[in-house]
């Protein structure tokens, strides 16, 4: 079952390592940001440690001690506004919004500080607060889901399973909704900026990904998230659902060239793959599978090996039994057509109308029959 929602990656870049570097301190004139906490269930002596979200990990910032009273005190200087980890340890740490300006009072369970914490002072800290809830509470129906499909599946009740990833489904489609309606009210907040580009797949959600985008970099033009996501969007932006393919003209087995757009009036399965892919080589019995069905209904494969030894693709193709079109440069991760279409893993096929324009992308198993067979009718 795909997630259309991204709950695991802030998660866990939350529990990653901390990268040392020398703590920021607010200035003497007041000029900063700072964090007062209050604590139950923190002896005296626990260790808070503050750090700041960068471009793939966090940089630790400052640490505090706990006092008798369950007070502690963290502060420092940003160059902008950005998001920042307090942090008891692994289960217990929070994610805060902060800026020179930020005055924030934290208060919360030392043993349960992920779920139960309060925040004030910080208008971004609230409305990540509003996330991580929506997130937690997603997280809950989903693992709960996900046991109830792991029963059935291995009791033998699969009348029961379809019921259940629609179930799945519909958490994630209400989850990625609560997330869409607090951005859409904070449109220029950090955290927004932030939610949509790691919260959100934006390859499933590529419209309004792009359009927040767009918002972002005129509210938060100069923010490490939007420059971030703006990066991320480029790719995507040329296998978005309704553009036109990039052309690939690459050599067949035979040595002679094959252009992509040579298979225009067809809807044209373009296959990224290699022999080495593991996963490429169990998916294949489902698109032999597939073009069995359709190859005469108006249906045509472009596969683009990321090959590099021509023995090992072209006995591949036949071990496979792949009688459709094959490409590739041998160049693997460096092939021209995977820069042109920004793959960063395989398998990833792209679904063409007979107009050459994308309606879909990877699409596997049955849901790439159920859906050649809704537009090949």
């Amino acid at each position: 079952m795909k997630s259309l929602l991204l709950i695991g990656s802030v998660l866990a870049m939350a529990n990653a390592c901390n990268k040392g570097a020398t703590p920021t301190t607010a200035t003497t004139t007041g000029a900063g940001y700072q964090v007062s906490g209050q604590l139950t269930n923190a002896p005296a002596g626990t260790k808070v440690y503050l750090a700041e979200l960068g471009e793939t990990q966090f940089v630790s910032r400052d640490t505090a001690t706990v006092d008798a009273q369950g007070k502690f005190s963290l502060q420092g200087t940003t160059t902008e506004p950005g998001l920042y980890q307090v942090k008891l340890n692994d289960a217990n740490q929070v994610l805060l919004a902060l800026d020179n300006q930020s005055k924030v009072q934290l208060s919360g369970d030392a043993n349960k500080l992920t779920e139960n914490y309060t925040v004030q002072g910080s208008r971004d800290s609230e409305v990540w607060q509003q996330l991580n809830r929506s997130m937690m509470q997603s997280k809950r129906r989903i693992a709960a889901v996900e046991q109830r499909y792991g029963q059935n599946a291995q009791a033998g009740r699969t009348d029961s399973l379809q019921l259940l990833k629609d179930q799945y489904f519909a958490v994630q489609t209400a989850a990625a909704a609560d997330i869409k309606r607090l951005v859409r009210a904070n449109p220029a907040s950090v955290v927004s900026a932030f939610a949509v580009g790691n919260l959100l797949n934006p390859d499933e959600q590529f419209p309004f990904v792009d359009s927040m985008a767009t918002q972002f970099k005129k509210t938060m033009p100069d923010s490490r998230y939007t420059k971030a996501l703006v990066a991320r969007l480029a790719p995507l932006r040329v296998t978005a659902k309704g553009a036109v393919a990039p052309e690939i003209n690459l050599l067949a087995p035979d040595g002679k060239a094959v252009a992509l757009s040579s298979l225009r009036g067809k809807y044209v399965l373009i296959d990224f793959w290699a022999s080495w892919c593991g996963p490429c080589r169990q998916e294949n019995p489902n698109v032999v599978k597939a073009y069995k069905r359709f190859k005469n209904k108006g249906f045509e494969i472009y596969s683009v090996s990321f090959d590099q030894d021509r023995g090992k693709w072209l006995k591949a193709i036949q071990a496979d039994g792949l009688t459709w079109t094959h490409v590739s440069d041998l160049k693997g991760w460096e092939s021209a057509a995977g820069q042109t279409y920004g793959v960063k893993s395989i398998p990833l096929s792209i679904l063409l109308d007979p107009q050459g324009r994308i309606i879909d992308k990877n699409l596997r198993g049955e849901a790439l029959e159920a859906k050649l067979a809704s537009v090949l009718k």
